[in-house]
């Protein structure tokens, strides 16, 4: 009987893969290869008809479909072509419909002192830095409140929803706690309430009223502008200067649980009164 004198480990003779300590081995990939696979898709783009799909219009094959046809818009020009990259700022459109790829995202936020309204950056602080870890999504303000105001503000990504409040018809009623330097005399209380005109422009509330158990200093005042500019053109033109400007309430939404400088997410209940105004 003939003895087996192949060393452990040591391959056949035409054995191209070979063996290694006992282990199969292949070879290695080119640096080309390896610098291929390490090289990291760009997170701020990605395909068109992934984009459509995320936004839940339809499935990606569908997606392909639509754009082949002339469906989608990207910056205002007709894209057919496929695999075309978009950014996640860029204005895409389904059908002239803007969408957008992004979870819909609801953040009620409770503003301290000190913060400024604006995505911008170089403001100091500002709103954005208190909802910075509330979610993924690239939400923004609804409306303006002043550095020095306090109260809610809504933010979100949902156009719909953004809609509502800046339609110039409709709008969604803002409720503000208001208190100023000095008493508010009956005849401006009934100018306010009835509605006058500043420099040629008619300006008009949605309700004026006292504080229960507060001075004539302090009222609430409801409307529906998205920003407070008009609040402080009223009581400039009358001769008042505002202490403090608190937004106690949007729509249905209240303070309630919400800690100044804290925020939360819409319930799905709360959710649903927005969309139904």
């Amino acid at each position: 009987m003939k003895r087996n004198t192949a060393k452990s480990g040591q391959g056949k003779p035409g054995d191209k893969k070979g063996k290694r300590d006992g282990k199969s081995f292949k070879k290695h990939p080119s640096r080309k290869q390896s610098a291929a696979k390490k090289t990291a898709a760009n997170p701020n783009e990605m395909r068109l008809n992934k984009y459509i799909a995320n936004s839940g219009i339809c499935s990606r094959r569908d997606a392909d479909m639509h754009i082949s046809i002339g469906s989608v818009t990207v910056n205002g020009k007709v894209i057919t072509e496929m695999g075309h990259k978009v950014k996640l700022d860029d204005e895409v459109r389904f059908d002239g419909q803007r969408i957008n790829p992004e979870k819909k995202a609801y953040v009620l936020l409770n503003k301290p002192k000190g913060f400024a309204t604006t995505t911008s950056e170089g403001k100091g602080r500002t709103v954005m830095d208190l909802v910075a870890n509330a979610t993924p999504s690239r939400i923004k303000p609804i409306g303006r409140l002043g550095r020095n105001s306090t109260g809610l503000i809504l933010f979100t990504n949902d156009d719909q929803i953004v809609k509502k409040f800046t339609n110039s018809k409709n709008g969604v009623e803002r409720l503000f706690h208001i208190e100023l330097d000095k008493n508010l005399r009956a005849d401006d209380f009934k100018k306010i309430k009835e509605g006058f005109k500043i420099e040629g422009k008619q300006i008009n509330v949605e309700e004026i009223s006292h504080i229960d158990g507060a001075t004539k200093k302090e009222i609430g005042l409801k409307i529906k502008n998205t920003g407070n500019s008009i609040i402080r053109n009223i009581f400039d033109h009358l001769n008042y200067d505002i202490i403090r400007l608190d937004c106690v309430m949007i729509a249905h939404l209240t303070k309630k649980d919400i800690p100044r400088g804290h925020w939360k997410h819409l319930t799905t209940q709360e959710l649903n009164g927005l969309m139904m105004l």
